[in-house]
Order: structure tokens, then C-alpha cells, then sequence
């Protein structure tokens, strides 16, 4: 007689009693992994045991495997962590006790913070478009908002146009350029190409005052908003808009902001396309991991809300300056929903200057400080506990700047003054801190690898840290305090030039560490030996802030940006056309709105500003436009557009920037790179900032020594030139 199998329930039943005897197998054996007292050799032998369990798990793909590395990493610095409040803060006197305190509190804000981002970050929810009813009349009316202020015509008129070549029906489409600005070239365009131009008798409450005026005067079911700068593919509304049949409840669908331009960091240190650049590992992994606790935020741009929802909440927020992240709190609250979908769907313009990008960064830091005095998740009503979660490591994660400067000054408290900041032997220390560096590395490396590279995180907080410290520490204190300023795009720098205002925090904070690093030399030459280890330590510490602050000044030194159109490499099939010619098959090297290279066959010999055509083509649509020829040599060209129509400008921008596979193409293509790799490339660029910030200052003492004061002119001289 055949053994009877047990049924499918009480299979099933038997291993969820398996899987959660092993979670609370797990989990009760935390507790005594991270509070058991070892030797230094037992703590050693556990350090080296659990880390090659890491690299075995990390040669195992899933996410089962993350989840591993994760739980190893949390352990590991738990224990760390608790190691250092029970066994390292036995202070002599008070100077070591508050130094050794600044970094305890510095170090548990980093853990909080790693601890947050797994929560955020460990299963990424992936979420797929969801199709559109079949019925074309039943799709719902979508008013598109083009928020403007002082941004030129330049910038915001592909904008205009990618928004009106969007497949969606005509007449359930309708385009709204807000302009804060009140100018008429804006309104002449508007009626030229037949969008609605919105103005308003004043300026409160900037951006999110602008929509909140243009909701009550507009009625579309649903709302698509994009800054004046980012210009939405032809998929957008296609893309987007199906999962709100889905979801009833559904108040928000957020797409990726993807920028063509370079950002300061990528223009400056040469790092476009290479590395991810700062805002990759929010859009490429934090929001999607974020999407998993209902918790997507609404980032301003690039989004589709629900007028309903919208308007149950009071519109678009205007009691603090990140009114986007704001109003999504305020829907989550009301129990709506949001979605992300990791589909770059826009693209704009970055800032083009460092000192522009800092003031963006304030204003985002200044505003999420702002949201946690005045609105804190983790109060009030309506939020589940992971949103509560999400929410909470946002606004942490801007409060960075004061940790930062501490990381980057800490290894001086004992290399200057003599103070312990952790009262414990080299030996311990590399014992319990190094399994936490090395582990929270090897995780956010698998789990950030294609978005954030190894290192280059503190490279951007080290250059924003001392800007954003104190517009934070205000907002903590007067969550009132301070203006919206509006970050400038489609603007020139003519000249290379190296910022000081921007740079002086990282040159004094590189003064000190030269300090620091000579004084620890001197320690050297008398300390006992038993201290020679802790010495090495610390001048090592202070050798890696090194590297990271000459990234920052590297960072600092403006390189030129004379195009007032950005270039975007692609190819894709077009036609020659030259006078008295047969047209000339060929392929586009780039593109920008003024003008696109092209790879020919063959050298046509075309003279400089000689009158040609060129054909694009959308699907089997052929589209030609007018051109001269600015460069012709070894088989390419470059041409620049002339006198194009509105019609022409509408098919160009159908061609190219609103075509659908255009940067979701591009999105998260970064291959993974090795912490050695990363950090011998940080290295050369830090190498080359310090020789930059030494040029900058040999070059000023010349000119200060060769001024009239130093000729030995009077000084009214001086004081008129």
C-alpha cells in the first residue's frame, strides 16, 4: 500500500511553521551575537568567520542572497556599535569626553541611517506599466502644467512642444505654460503654438503657489507636471496612466527625473556617463524600494496626480520649500496612494554651475528639516510604520552635514591634542570597526552597485556638509526661516574658473588635516610604542579625508560651458541632402535642439555655411529640415538648423527627444566596479584638484604681487583700479 502524501494546506502549513522557526531562530540569536563579551582574538575569529560567510553569500544571485548580506551587516555593526557605548567612553577629562561624544553621536546617526536605507532598499518593488483600456474615448482629460519663473524661452520651449507631441487624444489633452515671469514673448509663443498661457497678479509661495492658482482655474481629471526644463517623452501619459484605472485610490505616479546634461560634479571632475552621478540612487533605487511600502514620493516633476486627491489635501503644500515631498506626505496621510515606476519617461537639464547645485541641495535639505519639525512622520495619524520608515531616512539623511564635518575632523582630536575619542587599543578598534566598514561596503555595494559607487557618497556630502549644516541647524531651531530660491538652468559659464566661495570649507578643512597629518608625524618620532599602532590609525584615517576633501576642491574648479544647447549622443538613421546631389544615406552622431553631427560614408567636402538639408525620421514619417554646415572633416559633419517653422520644430523634437526608447535606453547602464577600482580613480581625480587649488593660489599671489600697491603706486591708485 502506497504511503498517503500530505495535502497541499498542510504542506504549505508545515513550511510557513519551518520559515518562521527560522526567523525567530534567527532573530533571537541577535541579541547574543551583538552583546556577548569576547577577547580580542575570539572577537577577531567571529569578525573573519561572518565576513567570509559575506563573500560566499554574495556569490548568490536574488534577493534572498541580499536579504542575507543585509541581516550580517545590521549584526556586525550592532555589535560594533553597542561595543562602543559599553567599552570605549571611560574619559580622563572633559575634552576627550565631549570629542569621544561628538563621534558616538555621529557614528549612531550613520548606523540609523544604514539601518533606514536597507528597510527602504530591500526588496524593490519593479513595478511595470499597466495597460490602458482598449476604448480611446474612455481615457480620462490630463492638463499639463509647465511651471515657470525666470528660466529663458530657450530652456522651456522644448518642453512645450514635447509636452503637445505626447500620444495621448487631442481632446482630452490640454497644455498650461505658468509663467511667473509675466512676459510676453512667453505669451506670443503660447498662442503661436496653441497652449494656454497662465499668469498670476503675484509671486507667493513660488512653485507651489504658481500650480495651487492654476488648479482653480483648470478641471482635467488628472494633472501631469514637469519643471520648464524637462521635456516628456511621446510614452509619457501611456506609460503612466494605467495603473490609476487600477488603483482608485492611487493620488500620484512619479517617473524618474534623467538629466542629458552633465551635473557640476560629472562637468567638473570629467565623470559623465561613468559614473553614477548624485541623484542616480535615489531615482534608480530608493524610490522603487519605497514603492514597496506605498511610500513613493512626489518629486515636483515628471508626475501625474489625481486632481481629487490634490485637491483633498489642499493642493500642492506651501508651508515648507520641498513642496513636493511634502504634499505626498499629506496624501499619504489622507490614505491615498502613490506609485513609482522606474522608467525614465523626461528629461532635463542639471544646474550648470557648483554653487547653483549647492543652493538646490540647501534649499532640499532646508525643506525636508523644515517638514520634520513641522509635519514629523512619526507623528500624527494615517501613515503605516514602513511609510513612517521612508519618510524618517529622507529627512535624516539630510541632516549629514554636522556627522560629516566629524568624520572629517575626528582622527585630529588625537593626532593634535592627544584626545581618545575612543578609549581602546588600535587592535580592538580594527577588531570591531572594521567588520562594520567592511560589511555595510560589501551590502550597499551589491545592493547599490549600478546607481551609487563605493566612496562617492562622501565626496558629495563633503562638498555640501558645511553649506548645509547651517541652513539645517536654523530650520531645526525655526522651521520659518529662510526664502524658495529657484535653481537656474540653460545658463553659460564662459570661463574656467576655481569657485573659493564654494571650496574655502574644503580648503580649511584640508589645512587642518595637513595639520593633523604633521603632527602625527611628529607623534612618531617619541610616542610609546604601545601607542605607534593607534598613530597609524589615525594617520590613516586622516590620509583617506585627504583624498575625499582634494575630490571636493577638484569639484570646485568650474570648467566651461559655452553651449546654450546641450549636445545628447545618438544614432539613428538619416538622409543628406546636398544641391544638385542624390540624397546621402548616413547615421546621427548627436543631437541638441540648435543642430545634430552626422557619420557619412564618405567626405562630401562641404564647404563652411554652405546651405544643406537633412531628413529624420519618425516610424516611416520622413521630416525635413534646413541646415549649413558648421564642420565637415574625416566623414562627419556638423550641421546647424536654419529658420526652421513652428511645424519643423515640432517634428524635430518628435525625432528626437520625444522619441519613447530614448533614455530609458540609457537608464541604469553603469557596470559594477570594484572599491579598488573606485578608489584609485577618486585618488587621481584628488590628485588633480590639489594641483588645480595650488595653481589657483600661485597664480593669485603673482597677480597680487604684480598689482599697483606692490609697485609701489599710492594707494588711491589702488583703491580706483
Amino acid at each position: 500500500m502506497s504511503e498517503a502524501r500530505p495535502s497541499a494546506p498542510t504542506a504549505h502549513a508545515a513550511r510557513s511553521a519551518v520559515h518562521w522557526a527560522a526567523w525567530a531562530l534567527t532573530l533571537g540569536m541577535l541579541p547574543v551575537l551583538v552583546v556577548v563579551p569576547l577577547t580580542l582574538h575570539q572577537q577577531l575569529t567571529l569578525s573573519v568567520a561572518i565576513f567570509i560567510a559575506a563573500l560566499v553569500i554574495n556569490r548568490f544571485a536574488g534577493r534572498l542572497a541580499t536579504l542575507a548580506l543585509m541581516f550580517l551587516s545590521v549584526t556586525v555593526s550592532s555589535r560594533y556599535l553597542y561595543w562602543r557605548l559599553t567599552d570605549t567612553m571611560y574619559m580622563e577629562n572633559v575634552l576627550d569626553l565631549v570629542l569621544a561624544w561628538g563621534l558616538l553621536l555621529a557614528e549612531i546617526y550613520a548606523f540609523l541611517v544604514l539601518l533606514l536605507g536597507y528597510v527602504q532598499t530591500a526588496w524593490p518593488l519593479g513595478r511595470t506599466p499597466a495597460p490602458l483600456p482598449a476604448d480611446r474615448a474612455s481615457w480620462p482629460t490630463v492638463d499639463v502644467l509647465i511651471p515657470t519663473y525666470n528660466e529663458p524661452l530657450s530652456v522651456v520651449r522644448p518642453t512645450v512642444l514635447a509636452a503637445l507631441a505626447m500620444d495621448w487624444p487631442r481632446d482630452r489633452l490640454r497644455v498650461f505654460v505658468l509663467d511667473d515671469g509675466r512676459r510676453e514673448t512667453f505669451r506670443a509663443f503660447c498662442d503661436e503654438v496653441g497652449v494656454t498661457h497662465v499668469t498670476r497678479d503675484n509671486n507667493r509661495h513660488a512653485k507651489a503657489g504658481n500650480i495651487n492658482a492654476a488648479l482653480r482655474n483648470t478641471d482635467g481629471e488628472f494633472i501631469a507636471i514637469f519643471d520648464c526644463d524637462h521635456a516628456p517623452v511621446r510614452s509619457f501619459l501611456q506609460v503612466t496612466m494605467g495603473w490609476f484605472g487600477r488603483a482608485p485610490r492611487l493620488a500620484m505616479v512619479q517617473t524618474p527625473h534623467y538629466f542629458y546634461s552633465p551635473d557640476p560634479f560629472e562637468k567638473n571632475l570629467g565623470t559623465f556617463g561613468t559614473v553614477p552621478n548624485e541623484g542616480e540612487l535615489f531615482y534608480g533605487l530608493i524610490q522603487d524600494g519605497n514603492d514597496l511600502w506605498n511610500a513613493a514620493f512626489f518629486c515636483g516633476s515628471c508626475a501625474v496626480l489625481r486632481r481629487s486627491a490634490c485637491e483633498q489635501v489642499g493642493g500642492i503644500a506651501v508651508e515648507t520649500v520641498t513642496e513636493d515631498a511634502h504634499t505626498a506626505l499629506k496624501m499619504h496621510r489622507a490614505g491615498h496612494e502613490t506609485a513609482y515606476l522606474a522608467i525614465p519617461q523626461a528629461a532635463g537639464l542639471a544646474t550648470e554651475s557648483l554653487s547653483g547645485h549647492v543652493g538646490q541641495r540647501i534649499r532640499w535639505a532646508r525643506g525636508m528639516t523644515q517638514i520634520f519639525r513641522t509635519d514629523n512622520p512619526l507623528l500624527g495619524r494615517g501613515l503605516s510604520w514602513a511609510q513612517r520608515l521612508c519618510y524618517l531616512n529622507a529627512m535624516l539623511h539630510f541632516l549629514y552635514g554636522l556627522p560629516r564635518l566629524i568624520y572629517l575632523t575626528a582622527p585630529l582630536a588625537y593626532l593634535v591634542f592627544g584626545a581618545s575619542v575612543i578609549h581602546a587599543s588600535a587592535a580592538m578598534i580594527f577588531a570591531y570597526a572594521l567588520p562594520h566598514i567592511f560589511h555595510a561596503n560589501l551590502t550597499n555595494s551589491r545592493v547599490q552597485g549600478r546607481f551609487r559607487y563605493l566612496f562617492w557618497n562622501e565626496v558629495y556630502e563633503a562638498v555640501l556638509a558645511w553649506h548645509i549644516f547651517r541652513p539645517t541647524l536654523v530650520a531645526l531651531f525655526n522651521p520659518k526661516a529662510g526664502a524658495f530660491n529657484v535653481t537656474a538652468k540653460g545658463g553659460l559659464i564662459e570661463r574656467r574658473y576655481f569657485d573659493t566661495q564654494i571650496a574655502k570649507a574644503s580648503i580649511f578643512l584640508l589645512a587642518l588635516n595637513f595639520i593633523g597629518i604633521g603632527f602625527g608625524l611628529w607623534r612618531l618620532t617619541w610616542v610609546d610604542a604601545e601607542r605607534i599602532a593607534t598613530v597609524w590609525l589615525n594617520l590613516a584615517w586622516t590620509g583617506y579625508n585627504l583624498v575625499i576633501l582634494g575630490a571636493c576642491v577638484a569639484a570646485a574648479n568650474e570648467s566651461r560651458q559655452m553651449r546654450t544647447a546641450h549636445r545628447v549622443a545618438l544614432q539613428m538613421p538619416a538622409l543628406l541632402h546636398l544641391p544638385g546631389r542624390a540624397p546621402i544615406a548616413c547615421r546621427t552622431f548627436d543631437f541638441s535642439t540648435t543642430g545634430l553631427a552626422i557619420d557619412l560614408p564618405g567626405d562630401p567636402h562641404c564647404a563652411h555655411g554652405a546651405a544643406v538639408g537633412v531628413s529624420l525620421f519618425e516610424g516611416e514619417t520622413e521630416h525635413r529640415f534646413p541646415a549649413t554646415v558648421r564642420f565637415s572633416r574625416g566623414g562627419r559633419m556638423g550641421l546647424r538648423f536654419e529658420g526652421l517653422t513652428v511645424a519643423q520644430e515640432q517634428a524635430l523634437v518628435r525625432c528626437t527627444i520625444s522619441r519613447p526608447d530614448i533614455w530609458a535606453e540609457r537608464w541604469g547602464r553603469h557596470p559594477r566596479v570594484g572599491a579598488h577600482r573606485v578608489l584609485a580613480h577618486i585618488a587621481r581625480i584628488s590628485a588633480v584638484g590639489f594641483r588645480d587649488m595650488f595653481a589657483h593660489y600661485r597664480q593669485a599671489i603673482v597677480r597680487r604681487l604684480q598689482s599697483p600697491a606692490a609697485a609701489g603706486r599710492a594707494p588711491q591708485s589702488e583703491e580706483s583700479s
